[in-house]
């Protein structure tokens, strides 16, 4: 008969969202495998038993985060009844998020990637893949908004508005990281927003002399009044 291992002494929810706390407040690389067993209460060994290598360890708290954190622009985007409305609260979510009292002040999506060690190279990719995803998670609500009937836009265009509200959010976690408040943040977010109707405005056609040169025709010159 197989003998059984000891008995886990500590909850593995809780250590994961202790985790977290510790790679959002230092980032991947700032974060050591003995910081995480210190932060965590457990035991090196402990944490490679449950949770794996520290790499596989961040993308569980990835994925938490995913859950937590990052699920309020997301839901926005979801549940706005308009295209406009849900860009707008998406932005605002994102805000509320990275200002919030008692967290680091930036989203982990954008500033918690390794930038040095070539053998991290994996969890830049990984992270880099979440980041694209946001863009396609945006531009399929424009997409919606398209099937809707509340935005008039070709599908180039969808693609180049969603990466632009996609660059508004990292910037929102630069600016935030840097120091930028809520309202601040919100000063972009007026910003940014002021510039949908000429985002999604369809180009208006070519008309009179620019008309006539798209033709190839030449404009008439006035006609000279008679002489006698």
């Amino acid at each position: 008969m197989a003998t059984r291992g000891r008995p886990r002494t500590f909850d593995p929810d809780t250590a994961l969202r202790q985790a977290l706390d510790l790679f959002w407040e230092r980032g991947y690389e700032g974060t050591s495998l003995n910081d995480l067993a210190q932060a965590m209460g457990i035991a090196s060994a402990s944490i490679y038993a449950c949770f794996g290598s520290k790499e596989d360890l961040f993308r569980k708290v990835m994925a938490l985060y995913g859950a937590t954190s990052g699920e309020p622009p997301r839901r926005a985007l979801r549940e706005q009844p308009t295209t406009r409305a849900a860009v707008h609260e998406m932005l605002r979510a994102t805000a509320d998020q990275i200002t919030g009292a008692d967290t680091p002040h930036y989203c982990m999506l954008i500033l918690a990637a390794p930038t040095g060690a070539v053998e991290n190279h994996p969890v830049r990719e990984f992270l880099a893949d979440i980041r694209r995803d946001q863009h396609t998670t945006i531009k399929d609500r424009l997409a919606r908004g398209v099937t809707d009937g509340d935005l008039t836009a070709s599908g180039a265009d969808l693609d180049a508005i969603a990466r632009y509200y996609a660059t508004v959010v990292q910037g929102l976690s630069i600016q935030a990281r840097d120091g930028a408040d809520r309202a601040e943040l919100e000063a972009v977010i007026t910003c940014a927003m002021a510039a949908w109707d000429t985002l999604t405005s369809p180009t208006p056609a070519s008309t009179g002399r620019a008309g006539a040169a798209g033709t190839g025709a030449r404009p008439r010159s006035p006609r000279r009044p008679a002489t006698r």
